[in-house]
């Protein structure tokens, strides 16, 4: 364990053991056996995500259209009695564990906790980024859960809280 009490990656990756005759493969070598280009564009868009601002709010920019969102924005407004901050957070929200629904292992507590902190990070940064005049909270409340499930990453302006 490191100091801050999370499993290092290469913990959390048992191919790397099991690939090797026993023998540790390294991160990076692992990567490049396994891994492509598509993968790594495709997993650049859930690391560093593009964003769009609506009605004063900031969303997932999932390329569908204005259409789209004005409907899903609406009935949220309409669900929340006009909580902003409540509409960014449902609509922005992601479960970890959703992340990859066809995965061929399943994800232990350690991952889920791994890649939901990695997101957080990397989220706060590019949000901060490409929104200087924002205050936008990323939020990913890590306490133990018994449900792999309850396990959820989202974010929303400080100003439109209530």
């Amino acid at each position: 364990m490191e100091a801050s009490g999370k499993k290092p990656a290469h913990d959390l990756i048992p191919e790397l053991k099991a690939g090797n005759g026993g023998r540790d493969i390294p991160i990076d070598e692992w990567r490049s056996i396994i891994g492509s280009y598509e993968h790594c564009v495709a997993y650049g868009t859930l690391f560093w995500p593009d964003f769009v601002e609506y009605e004063d709010c900031v969303f997932f920019d999932h390329g569908n259209g204005a259409a789209s969102m004005a409907n899903n924005y609406k009935g949220f407004m309409a669900q929340t009695n006009g909580d902003k901050a409540a509409v960014e957070a449902v609509m922005n929200h992601r479960h970890i564990l959703d992340l990859f629904p066809n995965a061929k292992q399943e994800a232990s507590r350690e991952m889920i906790l791994y890649v939901g902190r990695l997101l957080k990070e990397m989220w706060q940064v590019k949000l901060d980024r490409d929104f200087p005049n924002r205050k936008i909270t990323v939020s990913f409340p890590d306490d133990h859960a018994d449900d792999l499930l309850a396990y959820e990453i989202t974010f929303f302006q400080e100003e439109h809280l209530r």
